[in-house]
């Protein structure tokens, strides 16, 4: 089993809508904003090689959008989807299984790509993978959450035939992945806890977008359910202490993967690390 980061990019999203209820004067100082007040955030996905099974989990914004919808979010860097699978020596053709964690589009765009008029599956040869509960939710968004959710992200995904859902009939996709699902950011998230050479990742996704994150109450202000949210830091972040597991995180634009410790009753950073570290 061999596991791989995958950069598709970076990005800018409003730093009060990331950090919440915690202040301007204390977030800035962690990821200083430019002067629209907009932080830069990574799109880091993680690739599995098991066996047979050529596992994305994630995959990105995807560059289908027109420039109104970009100029938004100033997608930016040398890093991009096509580019970081090329440096590992594999297409998109050779993906067997896409696993998103959401469909909000900064984790499901590049799933979709245009050819011509069409929009088709990017993985032609994938089984795309959706927590069946989520899959409801996104196809029948609420008005907070319709400008993550868009359908071009994910009713061709359906249409394609590629589509399968993780739900009590299928609880994973691999034996090595143990499915968990959180709902405080949007309902049923997967956080897949991966079992590798005797260690726990977990891919936090957005419940644990950065390491600036890991205080319990740094939660954003895109969640459906903040005091969820929080309770579900805790029992992630407590497991974590106790069991040491390294914390992938998508978003965060320096550091791929943390361990925390509890520092005076407070759950803190431990050590960082690039996924090549681990072993």
């Amino acid at each position: 089993m061999k596991l791989h980061t995958i950069n598709t990019g970076l990005f800018k999203l409003d730093g009060g809508a990331m950090f919440g209820v915690v202040p301007r004067t204390m977030w800035e100082r962690l990821n200083p904003p430019d002067s629209k007040g907009m932080c830069t955030w990574a799109m880091r996905c993680m690739l599995i090689e098991d066996g047979k099974q050529l596992i994305l989990i994630d995959c990105g914004l995807g560059d289908k959008q027109n420039a109104k919808f970009f100029s938004h979010y100033e997608p930016h860097g040398d890093d991009t989807l096509n580019k970081s699978l090329n440096s590992l020596g594999f297409s998109e053709n050779d993906i067997t299984d896409v696993l998103l964690t959401h469909l909000h589009f900064d984790h499901c765009g590049g799933a979709i790509k245009r050819d011509g008029e069409k929009l088709i599956p990017a993985f032609p040869n994938a089984t795309f993978w959706s927590y069946s509960k989520h899959w409801d939710w996104a196809i029948h968004p609420n008005a907070r959450e319709k400008a993550s959710f868009l359908s071009e992200n994910i009713l061709p995904i359906q249409e394609s035939g590629q589509l399968k859902f993780i739900d009590k009939s299928v609880e994973t996709i691999n034996q090595n992945i143990n499915i968990k699902t959180v709902s405080g950011h949007t309902e049923s998230m997967i956080t897949p806890h991966i079992q590798y050479d005797g260690k726990t990742i977990v891919y936090c996704a957005d419940l644990i977008p950065s390491r600036w994150h890991i205080p319990i109450p740094y939660v954003m202000a895109y969640d459906i359910r903040p005091l969820l949210t929080l309770d579900e830091k805790q029992t992630l972040l407590s497991d974590a202490v106790k069991d040491n597991y390294y914390l992938f995180l998508e978003h965060d634009p320096l550091t791929e993967i943390c361990t925390v410790a509890e520092y005076e009753g407070r759950i803190k950073e431990k050590e960082s690390y690039r996924l090549t570290e681990i072993e």
